[in-house]
């Protein structure tokens, strides 16, 4: 590799570790937009998912105090239990069709609640509806890596606390990201480049994570929900722009 794919390669996960540490997501939405320029998607993707699960490995002991499992384990098995199913589905369905769908929710429930600046707290359904979003959340995860924009969606109106909905949408990503590391690396996907590139990206994912990390303690309930509202708006303009093939 040159020199400037080297920079370009640490400065994304650089970049892409900021963002999950100060979120709880988000590696890919900052990483795979500059690792792509010197970097084949095949390799890319699942070196988005290894540090993904790298950079929320790191800040886990952070927040590890604020996570309520009580909050959490109706997403964990839904999302378990959704994530083979979507990775069935890789051979049947059209990947670029939901990433069209979850893009334009993505534009427009976000804006919506950002907008919407009085107190939310929908508590219909209860924990079998939080199941039935990691559900969803695991389907999109195994089946085109969008785990985390739905259950991050439904937890931004539920009326929890800035750390319970970091708690509940990060152990949820960390979990189905593991799991569908397992699925690639059973299936012979993960190859000695990846890795080589993986332990490459490693210490700078750390990095800009444990800063991220420091940002998040710093910030209040109402900027951490405009920071996840607009992350996930973000991300909605960048899965519209690449199902339509506007690269």
């Amino acid at each position: 590799m040159s020199t400037i794919a080297v920079a370009l390669v640490l400065f994304g996960a650089l970049a892409g570790g900021f963002v999950s540490g100060l979120a709880g997501f988000g590696t890919a939405l900052m990483a795979l937009g500059i690792w792509l320029y010197v970097l084949p998607p095949s390799v890319v993707v699942p070196l988005v998912l290894i540090c993904s699960i790298v950079a929320q490995t790191s800040t886990l002991p952070s927040i590890w105090r604020s996570i309520d499992f009580k909050l959490v384990w109706p997403f964990l098995l839904g999302g378990l239990a959704g994530v083979p199913l979507g990775t069935m589905l890789v051979a049947y369905a059209d990947p670029g069709s939901f990433k069209l769908s979850v893009g334009v929710l993505l534009l427009v429930f976000p804006a919506a609640l950002y907008f919407n600046r009085g107190p939310m707290a929908f508590s219909v359904g209860g924990q079998a509806a939080d199941a039935g979003i990691g559900f969803a959340g695991g389907i999109l995860g195994g089946l085109a890596g969008l785990s985390g924009p739905i259950p991050i969606l439904w937890a931004s109106v539920r009326g929890w606390g800035k750390d319970e909905r970091r708690g509940v949408f990060q152990t949820f990503n960390w979990t189905v990201l593991s799991a569908a590391l397992c699925l690639e690396i059973g299936a012979g996907l993960i190859t000695r480049e990846i890795v080589w590139l993986a332990l490459l990206a490693m210490p700078a994912t750390i990095l800009g994570a444990w800063l991220g990390a420091r940002t998040y303690h710093a910030l209040s309930d109402n900027n951490f929900r405009d920071v996840v509202l607009g992350l996930l708006f973000l991300s909605g303009v960048g899965l519209v722009w690449s199902s339509l093939g506007l690269q």
